[in-house]
């Protein structure tokens, strides 16, 4: 069976092909691409052929919907996201199932299983309830271990007032104002902390509860938030989730 990797985060990319290598010997990589725009190239290229395409929500020049409106996707769909939010969505497009990251090999079994069925054709009520299975409680990160010059710091999670992708680079900024970097892409971070108490408002930018001091309507929907600490940045909430964002701040 020939895979096409739709996902713009190189390290993610790596991660999967290494889990259907390792659990599906006669499954072959046939591509991988990082946008909408490549995607719709690479399945409209003479000679190109996936059976599955594994697909990336959130891509870096918009949502994978988008790539359903441009061509004809004959192959059978695998959504992958941080969010289950996208579930409904994902499942009027007729996708065959939806990973929540990181992905779980079990979970992973289960979606080239119900490709392998003649049709593909699943229950989306049984469905939904299967992604709701895989939340299970978890214990949240208390700390992270960070580098600074020669010192290594034991950072509490509580102590974190947001979390920022720059120039392939993420950055912890504290309350006490100090910044550093941290190896783990925003994926897995946003995984570890607990989301009572931390929201990622776009794909470069996670921000605790705390850290918000006021929030500024803009034009088109979009919100503005004004952090404490301040960032030197324009920390705006995607459009596509400004209603998560605004019942999360509820709660």
């Amino acid at each position: 069976m020939n895979v096409l990797i739709v996902e713009d985060e190189i390290m993610a990319q790596k991660s999967l092909a290494r889990l259907l290598t390792r659990h599906f010997p006669d499954i072959s990589i046939a591509g991988c691409t990082d946008s909408v725009r490549s995607t719709v190239a690479w399945l409209k290229e003479e000679g190109n052929s996936a059976d599955i395409i594994f697909m990336d929500v959130e891509l870096s020049d918009g949502e994978c919907f988008e790539i359903f409106r441009h061509t004809d996707v004959k192959a059978k769909v695998i959504m992958t996201t941080a969010y289950d939010s996208y579930a409904i969505k994902a499942f009027e497009t007729g996708s065959v199932d939806y990973l929540l990251k990181p992905i779980d090999p079990v979970a992973l079994k289960r979606a080239v299983a119900r490709c392998r069925m003649s049709g593909g054709q699943v229950n989306v009520e049984s469905l939904m309830k299967a992604v709701g299975s895989e939340k299970p409680h978890k214990d949240y990160k208390e700390r992270y271990i960070v580098r600074f010059n020669d010192r290594i710091i034991p950072l509490a999670i509580s102590n974190i007032a947001y979390v920022y992708s720059e120039e392939k680079n993420n950055y912890i900024v504290t309350f006490d104002e100090q910044r550093y970097i941290i190896d783990s892409s925003l994926d897995v971070i946003t995984e570890e902390l607990n989301p009572k108490e931390f929201f990622r408002i776009s794909r470069s930018c996670i921000i605790s509860m705390k850290a918000i001091t006021s929030i500024i309507k803009q034009a088109g929907g979009r919100l503005r938030i004004m952090p404490s600490p301040a960032s030197y940045f324009e920390m705006t909430v995607s459009r596509s989730r400004v209603d998560d964002f605004l019942l999360w701040l509820e709660k």
